[in-house]
């Protein structure tokens, strides 16, 4: 057991705790690299790297991976970063299906899982969620005292002062007060900080860390499915919002709610243009289609019905973007989800449509990453914060959940 620095400033510790951070940060930010090369880009001393070095390979931090390539005089040692000095898992809380990733601090995937979700009330979810979370990690060879960050996407608006879930009501009981807390209690159990996170961000996040909208600086993710949410990336960073509502775009006002649809549950937006109502408009057509897949497949066979559906889709869903337009001029709309995944069907109409209505039409594009956007998402976002804390626990001695 390696005694933590647990310094105060001004002091000799938190100098050397300062050193510590500075080389992990040039291993992290650039990669491998000898003690002569680590003291160039930080500016300090060769001794102090060494020093520093020796302590970050102690607490596990850091370790040798070979020696420089042969010059004249002596190879020197290369170091690189210990990525399995903790874990990470993403999860994504899907109306069928919970997904499950756990990766190192590097994000690199060491186990993954779907489950079904049979779940008919808030707590039958939870527990489905906490099991799915246990089993990943088990799989991975791990224990729920390994893992230092989870991420969890999920429908809804995450509201930390009511311990609850906002409009999510597509997961039954989903929405209960106290619900949020208990989720954060059970999966931090074993001392894992948990964000809780809504599932359009993440997927936004994700595009943008790993997918089709990597360097683009004003993105909007347009996630459509058995719901509907958007999901703002601005200058790199997620955009919420004051309340963390920003993107709550299935109560866009669209026309009349249905007869006997109870207001705001859903959104008008997300009754008119969620993966049921291409299901019911395609019905209304005379196709016998179950799915929101089986319509859109239809309309790639060349089904003069489907393709009708699928244009009246393009329209509605060009209506949102025509809004996200005008107030943030993204220089990217990402199509996501379920529905939102046929963007070769779904983007020439849109951008048809858009041209109608406002000067500039962006570029409309499918996402590159499919189901696993949010998750992406969600271990992006843990990664922002693992290794900090990874480092405030083995060097500076603060305890788990603190």
């Amino acid at each position: 057991m390696v005694d933590p620095i647990a310094p105060r400033a001004g002091t000799p510790a938190s100098l050397r705790a300062l050193n510590l951070r500075l080389v992990l940060d040039r291993l992290r930010d650039h990669g491998e690299a000898t003690r002569p090369q680590i003291a160039a880009d930080t500016g300090l001393s060769k001794p102090t790297v060494g020093q520093a070095l020796l302590d970050l390979e102690r607490y596990g931090l850091v370790r040798a991976s070979g020696r420089s390539a042969p010059r004249p005089g002596r190879s020197a040692v290369v170091y690189q970063t210990a990525p399995d000095a903790g874990y990470i898992v993403g999860v994504d809380v899907g109306r069928r299906v919970v997904h499950v990733a756990v990766a190192d601090l590097d994000g690199t995937v060491v186990a993954r899982s779907e489950e079904p979700n049979r779940s008919r009330s808030g707590a039958m979810l939870l527990h489905a969620v906490a099991g799915a979370v246990h089993r990943a990690v088990a799989a991975a060879g791990l224990t729920g005292g390994d893992i230092v960050v989870t991420v969890v996407g999920t429908p809804g608006i995450p509201d930390a002062a009511a311990g609850s879930i906002l409009r999510s009501p597509n997961l039954p009981g989903w929405e209960r007060r106290g619900l949020l807390r208990e989720l954060t209690s059970a999966l931090g159990a074993h001392g894992s900080e948990v964000v809780v996170e809504n599932d359009a961000n993440l997927c936004a996040i994700g595009e943008h860390a790993r997918g089709v909208a990597r360097g683009v600086d004003v993105v909007a993710c347009l996630m459509v499915g058995t719901g509907i949410g958007l999901g703002i990336v601005i200058g790199g960073k997620l955009f919420r919002g004051a309340h963390g509502a920003a993107g709550e775009i299935a109560d866009l006002p669209f026309g009349q709610v249905p007869a006997g649809a109870t207001a705001h549950r859903p959104g008008p937006m997300e009754v008119a243009a969620a993966g049921q109502a291409v299901v019911s408009a395609a019905q209304e057509a005379g196709l016998s289609s179950p799915t929101a897949k089986a319509v859109f497949d239809l309309a790639r066979d060349g089904d003069a019905r489907a393709l009708r559906v699928v244009e009246a889709e393009a329209a509605t869903l060009a209506h949102v973007v025509s809004v996200v337009t005008t107030v943030l001029d993204p220089g990217l709309i990402v199509l996501a989800g379920g529905v939102g995944r046929n963007a070769d069907l779904l983007a020439g109409p849109m951008r048809h449509e858009l041209a109608t209505v406002v000067p500039l039409v962006p570029e409309i594009v499918g996402g590159h990453l499919g189901d696993d956007a949010v998750l992406v998402g969600a271990i992006a976002t843990a990664m922002e914060t693992a290794w900090e804390l990874v480092f405030e626990r083995r060097v500076l001695g603060r305890p788990a959940g603190s």
